[in-house]
């Protein structure tokens, strides 16, 4: 109601101006014809014409009316230069805030609402330099102010920074017109004060903040610089430490553009997820997928069986598909591409040398004009009493540890309900464990929606695990009946006694080690990096789980485009990293698939959207694969086909979401993915049929009303 009186005041306030004529009032001829009358009344009342012209000058600018180019001339006209730019200054600063502050009011809120993703990197753009932008905009008077004044408001720029920034660059300008107005009876029109070399001159002008910029941008390098020596020249142009994802990309990209690359790494090449990540525990999960398909052959119209399996061929057969995999990340093939590989500990002694302790006890120190820091991540292991003295496994020590089982572990603890915990439940549950899943939140995965999270509990408990949410793990110990973990739940204790332990409670970024702590770049859970991944000295570079925000092989990926370009060419041009589109994947049976929001996001972030579902049920080839549970969920913005976000969960969610991947990344709608063929009978034609549920849902009754009638017609 608030914002209804006000947007009815200032309508009220239009409609009197032009309907009472003030917009005739405030013309050139009118002021010039009447400069005698108002030097009369300054000389009579000084004080009182000079608060009568800034008030009104204000409630025009304020309002966005029209006439402050005319107001600003009678300034000078009336009032002098000197005197007349203050009061024109203030007046015009204080027109533009309230101005401000009530787009601000008004708009900001339902703007951010609707349009708050697109939003995202001009939000970004002006948290980080909106002083900037403004001062530019400012500086050329060829912006109309009065769209300036609405616009910033819908951004999250300060008000006093908006204030003081608008002051200072209306200075030149505000001078100009002043200036002109002294000689008000000379003036025949705007034209001849912004004539269209003054109009060039304000154009230069506006490039004095980037100037500027580039002046503070070059400030801040030798101040962080300023306690080092740089080398006289080079031996590489970029060094990688890690060989993970993001280093191994990295490196690859500076090796094809001919760059001399240097890539360090201290464990084994492929990083985790080669070794202890994404790929055993994928070829560990299809093991157990397999036995799980046997023991339920009735459901395929076959025998139930009982296989039988040594644990620890199984678990060969992980590390046989390592063995396989790891050419492509090896030594030799980076060698062959044209990149130094050293196997040892890499240090940054200053922003241009790295250190290296090599593996055969020698040492290299190498100069560089770029560094990756693509360290990766580890187990997070909580600090509960006596778990170490009992001993425990992670997510990357598990591996090794088993391999030596021929029984897989009778009794078994998981802790943590995200997407490592959950996979690995389920698995070990299918290979015969009696598994308990400890999560402390009261849902597993707790980023997706309630739904998706009860459907995939009820898919582990259906499998045999034992799924204790709202339990937190208190401490380990030893009894009679062996190891034990003790849990609390609403106060009360419950004693599980476990044969292995695994901890897989989430992981983080490692941040200690290789320098980082001398040359006094800042950390926050991750490297704390900025939107071109730089840190705090530009030739400094981080990608990848140590850099955050996703802990994602395919987003190390991605990140180590952008820091090795902008690695070796951001002195010319720098990029963005790009999130706008980021799919992940739990590989649980069946799958759970995202792209972009979820419900819980997009309320978190009080974005509208609509819900369009499709479950798996009605798909045929999921029927006939016997893997007719899930769905096809979309969130669109209302009334639109555009996606927001997609989940879903089924056999092969992983792969199903790629069409919707595509189709946010180019803005593909709805509409396109339901007018494209889908081959007959699979798994994809489920996105089809989402789209077709969103389309029947948008019909347009009445054309479709006028049909029926047509239709009835023809038949007569």
């Amino acid at each position: 109601m608030k914002k209804l009186l006000i947007v009815l005041a200032v309508a009220g306030v239009f409609a009197c101006f032009f309907a009472l004529g003030l917009d005739q009032v405030l013309t050139l001829d009118n002021i010039k014809a009447r400069q005698a009358d108002f030097l009369q009344w300054r000389d009579r009342a000084p004080i009182a014409v000079s608060l009568l012209f800034f008030t009104i000058y204000v409630a025009v600018t304020a309002l966005s009316l029209p006439g402050a180019a005319i107001l600003t001339l009678a300034g000078g006209g009336i009032f002098g230069l000197l005197w007349g730019f203050v009061l024109v200054s203030l007046a015009a600063t204080v027109g533009a805030t309230l101005a401000f502050l009530v787009s601000r009011y008004l708009l900001r809120d339902w703007v951010q609402r609707r349009f708050g993703e697109r939003l995202k990197p001009i939000n970004r753009g002006v948290a980080a330099e909106g002083a900037w932008y403004l001062f530019t905009l400012r500086l050329v008077p060829i912006f109309p102010f009065f769209i300036i004044n609405i616009l910033m408001g819908l951004t999250p720029i300060r008000t006093f920074t908006y204030s003081w920034v608008s002051l200072v660059g209306m200075l030149p300008g505000t001078l100009v017109f002043i200036n002109a107005g002294t000689q008000l009876a000379k003036i025949e029109g705007l034209r001849g004060i912004l004539s269209p070399s003054l109009l060039f001159s304000f154009a230069l002008l506006g490039f004095f903040p980037l100037l500027a910029k580039r002046l503070s941008e070059w400030l801040k390098k030798r101040r962080v610089y300023a306690r080092w020596q740089r080398p006289k020249n080079y031996d590489r142009n970029l060094i990688v430490i890690g060989a993970g994802a993001a280093g191994l990309v990295s490196a690859y990209i500076a090796a094809a553009v001919r760059a001399r690359v240097t890539l360090v790494e201290a464990g084994k090449m492929g990083g985790d997820c080669l070794n202890t990540g994404c790929v055993p525990s994928k070829a560990f999960i299809r093991s157990a997928k397999l036995v799980h398909q046997m023991k339920n052959g009735s459901h395929f119209g076959l025998a139930d069986t009982s296989p039988r399996f040594s644990f620890r061929q199984l678990m060969q057969r992980v590390h046989r598909i390592i063995a396989t995999i790891e050419p492509h990340d090896s030594i030799a093939r980076y060698t062959g591409l044209g990149v130094e590989v050293l196997q040892g500990y890499g240090r940054i002694v200053d922003p241009w040398t790295v250190e290296v302790a090599l593996h055969d006890g020698g040492q290299k120190r190498l100069t560089t004009r770029a560094i990756v820091i693509a360290a990766g991540a580890e187990p997070v292991v909580p600090d509960l009493p006596g778990m170490a003295e009992s001993g425990f496994l992670t997510s990357e020590t598990m591996w090794d540890a088993l391999l030596a089982h021929d029984e897989v572990p009778a009794r078994l603890i998981i802790l943590g309900g995200g997407p490592i915990g959950c996979e690995l439940a389920q698995s070990f549950a299918r290979l015969g464990s009696q598994v308990f899943q400890v999560e402390l939140a009261d849902r597993l995965l707790a980023r997706e929606d309630p739904e998706v999270s009860a459907m995939a509990r009820a898919a582990l408990e259906k499998d045999g695990v034992t799924v204790l949410i709202g339990h937190g793990a208190v401490r380990c110990e030893r009894d009679e009946t062996g190891r034990v973990l003790v849990v609390e739940h609403r106060g009360a204790e419950r004693r599980l006694t476990y044969d292995v332990l695994i901890c897989a409670v989430g992981r983080k970024a490692r941040l200690t080690g290789y320098g980082l702590e001398e040359l006094g770049i800042p950390t926050n859970r991750t490297v704390v990096v900025s939107e071109y991944l730089e840190t705090i000295y530009p030739n400094i570079h981080a990608a990848g789980d140590v850099a955050g925000p996703y802990q994602f092989t395919h987003t190390a990926s991605h990140q180590a485009w952008y820091a090795a370009v902008n690695s070796l060419f951001g002195e010319w041009k720098r990029f963005a990293a790009d999130y706008s589109v980021i799919p992940w994947t739990t590989f649980i049976d069946p799958e759970v698939a995202r792209v972009g929001l979820n419900e819980q996001e997009a309320a978190e972030k009080s974005i509208p959207y609509e819900v369009t579902r499709f479950d798996l049920a009605d798909l045929d080839r999921a029927i006939t694969d016997g893997a007719a549970q899930g769905l096809v969920k979309i969130l669109t913005v209302p009334g639109r086909d555009r996606i927001l976000g997609v989940t879903i969960l089924g056999e092969h969610a992983g792969d199903l979401l790629a069409e919707f991947v595509l189709a946010m990344k180019y803005k593909l709608g709805l509409k396109k993915i339901l007018g494209t063929i889908h081959t007959y009978p699979t798994l994809a034609e489920a996105n089809k049929f989402a789209a077709g549920q969103w389309k029947r849902a948008h019909a347009p009754e009445r054309v479709l009303g006028f049909l029926e009638r047509y239709h009835a017609w023809k038949r007569r």
